[in-house]
């Protein structure tokens, strides 16, 4: 393979340089996720899953297992369909990311410590205007958690041929007092329509939002930062990662 994957401008960290000439895909259609990759100068294929995505929540006793458990089944698609369809050609990285946005019962709660004991549900993408409302009515002057499950699979000696690792990463984001005028034009954009939780930080939505606590870019839906702190330690932790 080329070295079309590290674009001119990343920076020349030992982890790019591993990277340079290793067949690298991400199992996303994601703009939002690409250009993230692409702005620290990394430009993988895109080879979006087929995974359905309807694993059932209840089934997760700490809700923060749910988007990597996602994540998961994404990147085992991707790269077993990839190495059945051309053998000799496999991946030497496959990534894939799932974000959530959760809801909290107490809006009160400003610290990460004191989540776990908060009844959390998912706030799926909203399926009116109506109900895009009810979610923003619901958030506003509050915070809501987004986390974001990324998994990485690669190739192994052992059986089944590959491995994965995976983090999840967690930001909150806290609402603006909004006025109902302001809520209301938001929804009449329609942006809140295909996101989850009924926001785009990156977007429209952005005005609606006081601060964010943890990483902006996982709120957006990719954590960079932790990505490539992942891949570091897997260099070196593992001495045949990325060497075949």
């Amino acid at each position: 393979m080329s070295n079309s994957h590290i674009l001119s401008h990343a920076l020349q960290t030992p982890i790019i340089k591993k990277l340079a000439g290793k067949r690298i895909v991400l199992a996303s259609a994601s703009p939002r996720r690409r250009d993230i990759l692409k702005t620290f100068g990394l430009a993988p294929e895109i080879v979006p899953s087929t995974f359905e995505e309807d694993l059932p929540i209840s089934s997760f006793e700490d809700i923060h297992e749910y988007p990597v458990a996602t994540a998961s089944h994404k990147a085992i698609e991707v790269y077993e369909r990839l190495v059945e369809q051309d053998p000799d050609n496999a991946p030497e990285l496959v990534i894939a990311a799932d974000t959530v946005v959760l809801s909290h019962a107490s809006t009160s709660q400003d610290a990460f410590e004191m989540l776990p004991s908060v009844n959390q549900e998912v706030l799926e993408k909203p399926i009116s205007k109506e109900d895009n409302m009810r979610m923003l009515l619901d958030l506003n002057g509050g915070v809501c958690e987004v986390v974001t499950g990324v998994v990485v699979v690669y190739p192994v000696l052992m059986s089944p041929g590959y491995t994965t690792k995976s983090i999840d990463e967690r930001s909150l984001v806290y609402f603006a007092d909004n006025s109902r005028e302001i809520l209301q034009a938001y929804v009449e954009s329609e942006e809140g329509l295909t996101r989850a939780g009924g926001f785009a930080i990156q977007g429209l939505g952005g005005i609606l939002i006081r601060k964010v606590d943890g990483d902006y870019n996982n709120v957006v839906g990719f954590p960079a930062a932790s990505f490539f702190r992942l891949l570091d330690l897997l260099v070196e932790e593992e001495s045949d990662f990325l060497e075949t």
